[in-house]
C-alpha cells in the first residue's frame, strides 16, 4: 500500500494553502486517525437509515465497508469518498414492508421485495454510469439542470416529513431533547465537534431517554460478541420497481455534487471519473440489495471531515471502511444501536429530513436559478405538492408514489414548458410583479432573462424596452424604453458581477461556459 499513495511532505505537517491529494498519504498513524475520524462522521447517518427501515444495522455497515472499497477500487483512487447508506431509499423501502420503528420487527417478505427493489435501483444506477463513461455527463446537466436537481432532491426531504412525524409522537419529549442538542452542538463548537452535531445529539438524545425508562435493553444479552453479520436473500416483484427506480435520479444528482464538491476542493478536474463513481456506487447498491443491507450513497458528512483537516487522501477511506467491516463483525455492538428508541429517532429525523429538502433550496440558491421565470417557478411548484402530499398512482400492479411522479414530474414539466415557451417566443416577455412578487427582482437592471442562447453564442438579454420598469423611473414618468448607451450603463453593475462570478447564469440556473 505504501507504493500507491506517495507520502505528502514530510508526512506530518499540512503547510499553509496546500492539501493532501486523493493520490497522497500522510503518516500512517495520522492517516488512520483520519480514517477514525470518517467512520464517526458517517456513523450518525449511516446508521439511521437500518434503524428506520428496519434493515439490521451491522449488516448495513458491512455494505458500506464493502462498497467504500469498491469505489476506490473502480475510481483507480482518484475519488475519495465513503459510501453510506442512502435516505433517498426509506420512503419506497417503508412503503413496501409497512415498518415502523417500535413495532416489532420487520416483516421478512417485506423485507426481500424491498432488497429487490434496492437492487433495481443499483442496477439502474450501474448502467447510467456505462453510459457517462462511454458518452460523457453532459447530458445530465441538460436532463436535470439545477431547477430540475434542487426540485428532485428538495422532495425527497419533504416527502419523509411524516415518518419523522410519527416518530416524533411515541416521545416527545425526548424528541425535543435530541433536536436541541444537535442545534446546540451545531453552534457552540467549531470543526471536527460540530461536524458530529447529529451524532453527539443522538447520544445526548439516548441518555434522556433512558433516564425515562424508554430503552429496552434485553436483547443485548442474548447477542454474542462476535460474528458475521445477519444477511437475508431477496426477491423480486415487477410492481415495486415504481417506487425504487426513480430514486436513481437523486443518487446521480448525489455522486455528480460528490464529484464537482471535490474536484473544487482539490483543484483537479476529476469530470473523468463521473461514470466510474456513478457505476461504483451502483454496484455497491446492487451488493448491499443482494445480502440485505440499505442501499448507498456518497456522504457529505466526509466531505465536511476532508474540508476541515484538508486531506483527501483515498488511503484515509481504506482506513475507515476497513474499521466499519471490523465494528460489524460484532454483533452485541449493532444491537445496541439497535436499541435507539423512536423518540431519538424521530428527533435526528427531524433534523435530518429538513437537511436533505433544504439542500435541494441551497442547489437553487447556488446556481441563482430564477423563480421570476414561470417555467422554472411551475417546474418545482407542482412537484414539491405532488411530493410532500405524496400523491399515489396505480397502474396495473405497479404504484407509484410522490417522490417518483415529483422526480419524473419536474422532468418532464421543466422539458416540455421550456420547449413549447421558445417555440411560442414567450421565453423573452418581459415579468410582471405578479410573477416577480418579491420587488428587488423588478427593480431595472436585477431582471435579465437570459436562458436563451444568441447565434453568437452569448447569452440573450432582455430588450431594454421590454424590461419593468423600477419604481423611480415610474416616478418620474420616463419611459421603458431608452438608447443603448443607458440601457448599457444600467446593466454594468450586473454584468461586473456576472464577470467576478466567472459566467452568466440562465434563468434555468445553468453556466454559459458550461
Amino acid at each position: 500500500m505504501a507504493q500507491v499513495w506517495k507520502l505528502h511532505g514530510d508526512g506530518v505537517r499540512i503547510a499553509p494553502g496546500e492539501v493532501v491529494q486523493p493520490d497522497e498519504r500522510l503518516g500512517w498513524p495520522a492517516t488512520i486517525g483520519i480514517g477514525m475520524q470518517h467512520v464517526v462522521a458517517m456513523f450518525g447517518a449511516t446508521f439511521l437509515v437500518p434503524l428506520l427501515t428496519g434493515f439490521d444495522p451491522s449488516t448495513t455497515l458491512f455494505f458500506t465497508g464493502c462498497g467504500t472499497l469498491l469505489f476506490i477500487l473502480i475510481t483507480a483512487g482518484k475519488l475519495p469518498s465513503y459510501l453510506g447508506s442512502s435516505f433517498a431509499l426509506i420512503a419506497p423501502i417503508g412503503a413496501v414492508t409497512g415498518y415502523t420503528q417500535g413495532g416489532g420487527p420487520i416483516d421478512s417478505h417485506g423485507m426481500a421485495l424491498a432488497q429487490g427493489g434496492i437492487i433495481s435501483t443499483g442496477a439502474a444506477l450501474l448502467v447510467v454510469g456505462l453510459i457517462v463513461m462511454v458518452f460523457g455527463a453532459g447530458w445530465i446537466d441538460k436532463l436535470m439542470p439545477p431547477v430540475v436537481t434542487g426540485t428532485i432532491v428538495a422532495l425527497i426531504g419533504f416527502n419523509l416529513a411524516p415518518a419523522a412525524w410519527n416518530n416524533v409522537k411515541a416521545a416527545p419529549v425526548t424528541a425535543v431533547v435530541t433536536i436541541v442538542a444537535v442545534l446546540a452542538v451545531t453552534v457552540l463548537f467549531k470543526g471536527i465537534i460540530g461536524r458530529l452535531s447529529i451524532l453527539i445529539g443522538v447520544i445526548i438524545g439516548y441518555v434522556c431517554a433512558c433516564i425515562r425508562g424508554e430503552v429496552d435493553f434485553s436483547a443485548i444479552g442474548d447477542a454474542s460478541w462476535v460474528g458475521v453479520p445477519t444477511f437475508h436473500a431477496p426477491a423480486f416483484d415487477v410492481s415495486t420497481l415504481g417506487l425504487f427506480v426513480p430514486v436513481v435520479l437523486v443518487l446521480i444528482a448525489e455522486n455528480v455534487g460528490h464529484v464537482k464538491s471535490v474536484s473544487a476542493m482539490t483543484g483537479r478536474n476529476l469530470d473523468g471519473v463521473t461514470g466510474r463513481a456513478l457505476f461504483a456506487d451502483g454496484l455497491s447498491t446492487v451488493f448491499a440489495g443482494a445480502g440485505g443491507g440499505s442501499g448507498t450513497t456518497t456522504y457529505a458528512e466526509n466531505i465536511g471531515v476532508m474540508a476541515a483537516t484538508r486531506v483527501y487522501s483515498t488511503a484515509a477511506y481504506i482506513v475507515a471502511a476497513v474499521t466499519a467491516l471490523l465494528l460489524s463483525m460484532f454483533p452485541k455492538f449493532g444491537v445496541v444501536v439497535a436499541t435507539i428508541p423512536p423518540g431519538v429517532l424521530g428527533g435526528a429525523a427531524t433534523i435530518l429530513y429538513g437537511m436533505i429538502g433544504m439542500l435541494g433550496v441551497r442547489i437553487w440558491v447556488q446556481n441563482r436559478v430564477d423563480f421570476s421565470d414561470p417555467v422554472n417557478l411551475n417546474t418545482a411548484a407542482v412537484a414539491m405538492v405532488v411530493a410532500i402530499a405524496n400523491y399515489t398512482w396505480a397502474v396495473g400492479d405497479m404504484v407509484f408514489e410522490g417522490i417518483a411522479l415529483g422526480s419524473f414530474g419536474a422532468i418532464i414539466i421543466y422539458h416540455c414548458m421550456r420547449a413549447v415557451s421558445r417555440l411560442r417566443g414567450t421565453s423573452l416577455e418581459p415579468a410582471t410583479p405578479a410573477s416577480a412578487p418579491a420587488g428587488t427582482e423588478v427593480v431595472e437592471g436585477h431582471l435579465e432573462r437570459s436562458w436563451d442562447v444568441q447565434p453568437d453564442g452569448k447569452l440573450a438579454r432582455t430588450p431594454a424596452s421590454q424590461r419593468v420598469q423600477s419604481a423611480p423611473e415610474l416616478a418620474e414618468g420616463t419611459s421603458g424604453a431608452r438608447g443603448p448607451e443607458a440601457a448599457d450603463s444600467a446593466r454594468g453593475a450586473d454584468v461586473s458581477r456576472d464577470a467576478s462570478h466567472g459566467a452568466s447564469h440562465g434563468a434555468d440556473g445553468t453556466h454559459a461556459s458550461n
